[in-house]
């Protein structure tokens, strides 16, 4: 037998005006008390009724996620993410490819396409901050990565440089001396390869150490034919590193594939580090070391967000700036040598 509006309002302990309130967004409710409805409606499964809820409120109950590449493992699993946790609101995901495209991401943004959407998130390569707050309508945008939106739109995002910073000292905990980066990317202005970079060398430099612009490999893209074309490039070079910390989990499996095909043995000869905890990582041989972000709570958050400027039109919710969590995860890939404590 299916749950009913009253079902969720006593198990909330509030009322069914406040439960209709938070299904159909028509009046603002506390965040305490929109939690406790929301877990409640997860807990019985109700499902209001769609359409009714889209008359009343003028709403469609569909958001838009655009993303640059829908088969990079990355973003397909933080979609399924999306998707998952947009359920639990009822809410039907339109998936948008960009391709790093500014026009794409532009009519994204304007509602150009004619699609109706309550929302949109979106992972922008190639607009500027400026553009990504111009929209020709008052469309509820939430930004995932690096591009600030200078407080006029809400924002979840991974501390790259943090990030970064932590995955190279690893490295160097191990005894490795001689680090390389893969991953550069100077003909994109999204700021995650600077980002990456930045931490990059900062944790060179706190253990005394030059970063060498010859060992920063830039790539047109973060796929495994990238990574593994920069390591061949390193490893052709005079001087070869004994460690790389790729800027993506793809370019440092492409990283992997090189080493071995050159004879190299992995983690005992070159240490490798990606960025992303793909799963493939997990399955590659050896175990692929890398920063894991949080991405469930990226989804999470991004959605809490969107709901937020959704059932708050007049602006009366001031913009986010989230810094999600993220961990390094260590794998067979960045062993230590023998006799590193």
């Amino acid at each position: 037998m299916s749950s009913s509006l009253k079902d969720v309002a006593a198990r909330a302990g509030v009322s069914a005006r406040t439960v209709s309130n938070v299904v159909n967004g028509s009046a603002r409710v506390a965040a305490e008390t929109r939690r406790r409805v929301q877990e409640a409606i997860d807990e019985l499964g109700y499902r209001p009724n769609l359409a009714a809820r889209s008359l009343r409120a003028g709403r469609t109950g569909i958001i838009g996620l655009a993303i640059p590449e829908l088969h990079s493992p990355y973003f397909a699993e933080l979609a399924g993410l999306l998707v998952e946790e947009a359920g639990r609101r009822s809410w039907t995901v339109i998936i948008d490819q960009t391709r790093g495209d500014a026009e794409a991401e532009r009519r994204l943004l304007t509602g150009d396409g004619g699609r109706v959407m309550d929302g949109l998130i979106i992972s922008p390569w190639a607009l500027e901050a400026r553009d990504l707050t111009a929209t020709a309508r008052p469309l509820p945008v939430v930004l995932l990565g690096e591009r600030s939106p200078q407080g006029l739109a809400d924002r979840v995002a991974v501390d790259n440089v943090a990030a970064a910073d932590e995955a190279t000292a690893h490295l160097l905990s191990t005894g490795r001396r001689r680090v390389a980066a893969i991953g550069l990317q100077p003909q994109l202005g999204n700021g995650t390869a600077e980002q990456r970079a930045e931490g990059y060398r900062r944790a060179l430099r706190r253990a005394g150490i030059a970063p060498r612009p010859d060992w920063e490999r830039p790539v047109d893209a973060l796929h495994r034919g990238d990574g593994a074309r920069a390591m061949a490039e390193l490893l052709d070079g005079d001087d070869v590193p004994d460690a790389v910390f790729a800027f993506s989990d793809e370019l440092a499996l492409g990283a992997l594939h090189t080493a071995r095909v050159r004879g190299l043995r992995v983690p005992e000869d070159l240490a490798i580090v990606g960025f992303d905890d793909i799963e493939d990582g997990r399955f590659s041989h050896p175990g692929l070391t890398t920063v894991s972000p949080d991405k469930r709570q990226i989804a999470a958050r991004a959605l809490q967000c969107l709901a937020d400027r959704i059932y708050s039109p007049r602006n009366e919710v001031p913009a986010s700036d989230l810094t999600i969590p993220h961990r390094l995860v260590v794998r067979g890939s960045s062993a230590p040598r023998a006799g590193t404590p």
